[in-house]
C-alpha cells in the first residue's frame, strides 16, 4: 500500500479553504473512489482524470484508488481539484516524484491540456496567506495568478508536461507549439491602469444642482436618488458618476479584481481593476441577480460586482421590491451574506448606490407639462416600491428638472470630467488624513459613534438639523447622513471643519426631491 499527497483550494464565496488531498492505491477490483463531499462536477473528474492520464502517457494504476479530500466535511465544487488528484495519484503509485508543500489549480481535459479555471486569483492570494507561495495552474491563468504579491506560479499547458517534470519517464508530451513551463515570481504592487473611457461630465446640459450633487457624492461616496421627467439627464448624469472617482488602490483593486475571477469563468485576466467599477442591472432582473445566490453554493450579484464602484437603478422604482429591500444590508455594512443549503457565503459589496426615477409612471407630472394622466393614488403606489427604510439610507435625494431651450443656449463651457476629478481628488485626500487614524478612507464610512464623538460639531453648527431630528423629519440615520454630507462639502471648499450652511446645505440635498416623490 502506498500514499501520495497534493494540496489545492476550495472556494467557499471569496474565501478560500486549503485542501489535503491524500491518494491510496490498494487491492481490490480496479475502482476510483473519491470522498470528501464532492459536488457532482468533481465526482466527474474521475473519469476525466483516467483518460487525460492515459493520453498523457502515464496513465493511473488500474487497482483500487481511493481519493480523500481533507478536511472531509467542506463542500467541495468545481473542477480545480482535477490536477491535485492526477498529482497525488500518480506519486501514490511511484510514478512520480511529488515535491512537498506545491498547491495545484487546473482542470484536465481527456486530451491532458490544463484548462483555465474561474476564481483563480482568490484562491491564489488564499494559497499565499496559508504559506503555501508555490503554486502550478494552467497556462490560460498564468497572468492573473501572476498578480497575486508573494506566490510562485508555475504555469503547464500539458499534464504530460506536469508529469516529465516530476519524473515520469513516460510521460507523452504532445507535438506544436506548447510553451514551456514558467516560474515566476508574482510583483509586489500591479501598475497598469486601463485608459480611462468614461463619459465626460461637460456632455451634461444645465443642471447645476444635480451635477453638485453628484460632485459630492464622488467625494464622499454618498448614496444618490435623482428623480425627474425623461430626457432631464438622470442616466448620463449616473454614468458620469465613476469617472469623477479616483483609482482604486492596490487592496481596493485586489477585492475588486478577485470578484471578477470569480464571475469571468475560463477568460482569465492579465491586470488589476484600477478604475472603480461600474454595474446597471435591468429593471426586470430578479433578486437573485441583483443580490447574489443561486443553487449549490451562492454566487456574487451585481451589487458585490459593483463593490469599490457605482451600482445604478435605472427606473428604480421597476425593480422587485424585496430585491430593492435586500440591498438594506449591504447600504450599511458593506457586506452581503447568503445562506443556502450548501453553504454560506459572504461576499464584499461596498459600492455607491445611484437610483433614477420618473415622477410617475408617465413620467409628465413635473415642469409645465400637463399631459400627466397619474392619478394621486398611481403616483404615491410608484413610489411606495422603494420603502422608506431603504429611501432613508439615500443621503442625496435630488429633483432634476426638465431641460428647456434656455439650458440649452447657456450650456456652453460646463465644466468636465477632468477639473471636477480634481477637486474630488483634493476631498478624498482631506479625507484620507482626516480619517487615517480611525482606519477610514470616505466620509460615506463614518459610524455615528465617530461622528458624536472624535468628529462632534458644536451645538450652533448642527441646530437645524438637530430641529428637524426633533420634529421627526429626521430619523438618527438620517442626522449621520447629513453630518457625512457636511463633512464632504467642507471637504470640497477646503475647509477644516463644517459649518452652519454646510449643514442647511446638506439637509437641502437630503430633502431636495421629496415634493416629487410624496
Amino acid at each position: 500500500m502506498s500514499l501520495g499527497r497534493s494540496a489545492g483550494v476550495s472556494l467557499v464565496g471569496l474565501n478560500g479553504h486549503m485542501i489535503d488531498v491524500e491518494a491510496d492505491i490498494g487491492g481490490g477490483l480496479p475502482s476510483f473512489l473519491l470522498l470528501g463531499l464532492p459536488d457532482a462536477s468533481l465526482i466527474e473528474a474521475r473519469d476525466r482524470i483516467r483518460s487525460a492520464t492515459r493520453n498523457a502517457g502515464v496513465p493511473l494504476s488500474p487497482r483500487r484508488i481511493t481519493v480523500n479530500l481533507i478536511p472531509a466535511s467542506l463542500p467541495k465544487r468545481g473542477s480545480s481539484f482535477d490536477l491535485a488528484i492526477v498529482v497525488a495519484a500518480a506519486a501514490a503509485s511511484g510514478a512520480i516524484d511529488n515535491p512537498p508543500g506545491v498547491v495545484y489549480i487546473a482542470e484536465l481535459g481527456l486530451d491532458g491540456s490544463l484548462r483555465p479555471v474561474p476564481g483563480v486569483l482568490p484562491a491564489v492570494m488564499a494559497a499565499v496567506r496559508a504559506g503555501r507561495p508555490e503554486i502550478v495552474v494552467a497556462s490560460g491563468n498564468e497572468a492573473e495568478a501572476r498578480l497575486v504579491p508573494g506566490a510562485h506560479i508555475t504555469a503547464y499547458r500539458h499534464l504530460a508536461e506536469v508529469m516529465a517534470a516530476y519524473g515520469a519517464a513516460e510521460a507523452i508530451v504532445p507535438a506544436g507549439p506548447l510553451a514551456h513551463a514558467r516560474t515566476r515570481r508574482a510583483p509586489a504592487v500591479q501598475k497598469a491602469t486601463a485608459p480611462n473611457e468614461d463619459p465626460d461630465l461637460s456632455e451634461v446640459i444645465g443642471q447645476p444642482l444635480a451635477r453638485f450633487a453628484v460632485e459630492v457624492a464622488a467625494a464622499g461616496g454618498h448614496h444618490l436618488l435623482l428623480v425627474g421627467p425623461p430626457g432631464a439627464g438622470k442616466t448620463m448624469l449616473a454614468e458620469r458618476l465613476p469617472g469623477l472617482l479616483p483609482d482604486l488602490d492596490d487592496a481596493e483593486a485586489m477585492e475588486a479584481t478577485a470578484i471578477h475571477s470569480l464571475q469571468r469563468g475560463t477568460t482569465g485576466l492579465d491586470r488589476l481593476l484600477r478604475r472603480p467599477p461600474y454595474e446597471s442591472p435591468h429593471h426586470s432582473a430578479s433578486m437573485v441577480a441583483l443580490i447574489g445566490g443561486g443553487a449549490g453554493l451562492p454566487r456574487p450579484g451585481a451589487a458585490s460586482r459593483a463593490h469599490r464602484g457605482v451600482l445604478f437603478l435605472d427606473e428604480a422604482p421597476e425593480f422587485n421590491t424585496q430585491a430593492l429591500d435586500g440591498l438594506r444590508q449591504p447600504l450599511e455594512s458593506g457586506e452581503i451574506t447568503l445562506h443556502r443549503s450548501a453553504g454560506t457565503a459572504t461576499y464584499p459589496a461596498r459600492f455607491q448606490l445611484v437610483l433614477a426615477a420618473n415622477p410617475c409612471p408617465c413620467g409628465l407630472s413635473t415642469g409645465k407639462a400637463i399631459d400627466c394622466r397619474c392619478t394621486p393614488m398611481q403616483r404615491r403606489r410608484y413610489f411606495d416600491r422603494l420603502s422608506g427604510p431603504f429611501l432613508d439610507r439615500i443621503d442625496l435625494q435630488i429633483e432634476v428638472p426638465r431641460v428647456n431651450a434656455t439650458h440649452l443656449g447657456a450650456g456652453r463651457g460646463e465644466e468636465t470630467t477632468a477639473t471636477v476629478a480634481r477637486r474630488v481628488a483634493e476631498a478624498r485626500r482631506a479625507q484620507r488624513a482626516r480619517l487615517q487614524p480611525l482606519a477610514i478612507t470616505r466620509n460615506a464610512d463614518l459610524p455615528g459613534t465617530i461622528l458624536r464623538h472624535d468628529l462632534a460639531l458644536p451645538a450652533r453648527t448642527t441646530a437645524t438639523a438637530d430641529r428637524q431630528l426633533e420634529r421627526g423629519l429626521l430619523s438618527v440615520r438620517g442626522l449621520h447622513r447629513v453630518l457625512r454630507l457636511a463633512w464632504t462639502i467642507s471637504d470640497l471648499a477646503g475647509q477644516e471643519c463644517p459649518q452652519p450652511a454646510d449643514i442647511d446645505v446638506a439637509l437641502q440635498l437630503r430633502h431636495h426631491a421629496q415634493g416629487a416623490i410624496a
